[in-house]
Order: C-alpha cells, then sequence, then structure tokens
C-alpha cells in the first residue's frame, strides 16, 4: 500500500519523462537485505546532496554555471529528467526530486540491455520493457512486480557495470580514468558483488545473496585477497612487496591515490619512516596540476598496474627485535610542481587531504 501511495504521488512529476524507473524504496519490500546494502554504498550517494566530494568537483566546472549536470548521465540515470539535467540550459540537480534523489538507481542497472563503446566513455542502452530486470540467476519465486531475464549475456560475464566504469576521457582527448583495460578477462561482478549470507528476497529463502554495497564493508573485510603487502629482511637492506590480484589499475581514478607507510620501530621510537605514493596527476600545457577534466597530459603515473607486484628496497640495517610494519591506505592528495635543473616537471611536495583509508597491513618482527 505505501509503495502504490509513493507512485500515485509521484507520477505527476514522471509526465513527459523519457524513461520512467521504478523508485529504490520499492524494492525495499521484498529485497530488504539488498536494499540496506545499496543505500550503505557509493551508488545510492553518488548524487551532488550526498556526496560532497563530488559536488565540490561539479561546482568548480564552468558548465555548472550554466545549470549543465552532465555528470547526471552516471550518477544520475534514472533522472525523469535526465536529458534536460545534461543540457546548457539552467536546470541544474533539484534535491528535491526523488528520482534524481535515487542516484543509481536499482531499476536503471537492472535494466542495461546493452553497453555500446564510445571514445570519450560508454553509453548504457537501456530496455524499455519498464518491469522486465536482468539479471545472472533465475528466481527460486516468481516476482509479482518484475519479470526477470537470465539471457543477457553482459551480466552472465559480470560486464553490466562498464557503461559507467569501462573509460572516460575528457575533451583534450586525455584518458581520465580507466577499468578495463582487459574487458575480455574482467568481472565485475566476481570480485565486486560476492555472495554473501542473507536471503535476496522475502518470497523464499536464498541463504545468500549477491553483495550490493558496491566498494563497501564487505569488500574491505575481503581486500586482503586482492591487495597484500610482504617483507622481507636481508643482511644490510629489507624489501616491502605491494601484491595486486586486481584485473584493472590500482585506483582507477587519479582523484584518490595510494599510500604506503613503511616504518621500522626499535624500542618503542621509530627509527625508520619512508612514505611512497601511487598516484596518477594530471596537468595543463602550463605544467600545473590541473583536476581531470581540465588536463591535457599526465605529469607522472605510478599507479598499480593490474596484476602488478611492486617491490621498494631499503638500505637501512634491521636489528633483532625490530618491529617492520606495512600500511597501504587510500588517500586524496594535494600536489605541487616544479620544474628540475633538466626542465622537466616534477612533484615537490604531497599533502594528504582528511584521513587516510587503511586497506591492508603488515608486521614483521625481526627474530
Amino acid at each position: 500500500m505505501v509503495r502504490q501511495l509513493y507512485l500515485l504521488l509521484l507520477f505527476p512529476l514522471l509526465l513527459g519523462a523519457e524513461e520512467i524507473f521504478s523508485l529504490n524504496i520499492t524494492c525495499k519490500e521484498c529485497h530488504p537485505k539488498i536494499y540496506q546494502e545499496y543505500m550503505e554504498s557509493m551508488h545510492a550517494r553518488a548524487t551532488i546532496f550526498k556526496d560532497p566530494i563530488h559536488k565540490k568537483v561539479w561546482e568548480t566546472l564552468p558548465f555548472s554555471q550554466r545549470g549543465e549536470y552532465s555528470c547526471a548521465y552516471c550518477h544520475t540515470p534514472a533522472a525523469n529528467n535526465l536529458q534536460e539535467l545534461i543540457q546548457p540550459n539552467g536546470i541544474g540537480p533539484d534535491p528535491y526530486n526523488p528520482t534524481q534523489n535515487d542516484a543509481i538507481a536499482c531499476a536503471f542497472c537492472h535494466r542495461i540491455e546493452k553497453i555500446q563503446s564510445g571514445q570519450i566513455h560508454n553509453f548504457n542502452v537501456v530496455s524499455k520493457e519498464q518491469r522486465r530486470y536482468f539479471a545472472r540467476k533465475a528466481p527460486l519465486a516468481a516476482s509479482p512486480f518484475h519479470k526477470i531475464d537470465t539471457s543477457n549475456p553482459l551480466y552472465q560475464q559480470g560486464n553490466n557495470c562498464v557503461g559507467c566504469h569501462g573509460h572516460y576521457s575528457n575533451k583534450h582527448g586525455l584518458q581520465i580514468y580507466t577499468s578495463t583495460p582487459n574487458l575480455p578477462q574482467v568481472n565485475c561482478v566476481q570480485c565486486h558483488m560476492p555472495q554473501v549470507q542473507g536471503s535476496s528476497n522475502t518470497l523464499v529463502d536464498t541463504k545468500t545473496h549477491a553483495y550490493h554495497g558496491g566498494f563497501g564493508k564487505i569488500l574491505k573485510e575481503r581486500i586482503q585477497e586482492y591487495l597484500s603487502l610482504e617483507i622481507t629482511p636481508s643482511s644490510n637492506t629489507f624489501h616491502v612487496d605491494v601484491i595486486s590480484k586486481v584485473p584493472h589499475i590500482v585506483l582507477t581514478t587519479p582523484l584518490k591515490s595510494l599510500y604506503l607507510s613503511v616504518d621500522v620501530i626499535r624500542n618503542g621510537k621509530i627509527v625508520f619512516h619512508k612514505p611512497e605514493f601511487f598516484i596518477r596527476a594530471l596537468s595543463d600545457d602550463q605544467g600545473e596540476i590541473a583536476i581531470p577534466w581540465f588536463a591535457t597530459r599526465v605529469l607522472l603515473d605510478t599507479m598499480l598496474a593490474p596484476n602488478e607486484r611492486r617491490r621498494f628496497s631499503y638500505d637501512f640495517p634491521l636489528q633483532k627485535g625490530d618491529r617492520v610494519t606495512a600500511i597501504l591506505a587510500k588517500v586524496l592528495l594535494d600536489f605541487e610542481v616544479e620544474k628540475g635543473q633538466d626542465g622537466k616537471l616534477a612533484i615537490r611536495k604531497i599533502k594528504i587531504v582528511g584521513e587516510p583509508e587503511p586497506l591492508v597491513s603488515k608486521v614483521l618482527t625481526i627474530q
């Protein structure tokens, strides 16, 4: 009853819409566990109303001044006025529009029929049949609300994410990010939507369901399956290896970086500290650090490549009782650049903005 009333109140807003997607709240009735996971994910917080970083970036772009929200194509694709949002017509995001607040809506993701490749970015082609949803597995019980179609190869191969998460290039032709350098070998669902405890619906107990929290709690708990650290001592040196089993670049966007902190603790004091950064710094023609949409070239790229093992060696003799720690974290960074004596531009200062988000760690005590 609540669902029907909600849709009835919303109907006038949807008149004239190019596409009508069922609101996320309608999924909660039959899929409460999945709904809870989704609401804690970045997919649910993708709008400028809920993601302060995304809002800040959009506000720095010139098209925000003319109300153009072209980010909506991926950040609020279920908006009932999507085409108006992405045009420079002064509409701008509306915090009172429930279809925009639905961000990357459940119904949208399950209606992606195919993905059209593009030079700048890919395009999601959405099924016109509103309550026919694509999925990997056939349901154990028929839904009274929608149909399930398991024949779509995109979902069987786990690549239905690459319409938005494939690649993106700016107006200068510079590729800002990519997560699919080896698409035939990539299965997004395998890693990002593992089977976890709890029924997928209330109609029948399925015991497990595909995790819908994106890079949330479950993925963070299992991150050591994909990223790990090794510490190897030798006579007068020691080595720290960062090992990636991820089939795509880590991290996929230049807006965030990885930070490796290596420390040696002796008698309760830090006697050695070395920071390492995995970054993709972009610059404009003048060599100044530029946000991705204005950048014309890559200043420095030390991101982890797919399935890479990278070694850092340190000329520091370890002693018995030393505790060597290595922590790999995700961070936001601020840069400054300068021109060296050889005339090449390089990063001069790196400042960590906010708190690092630890991913994996390793501790070794020298015996």
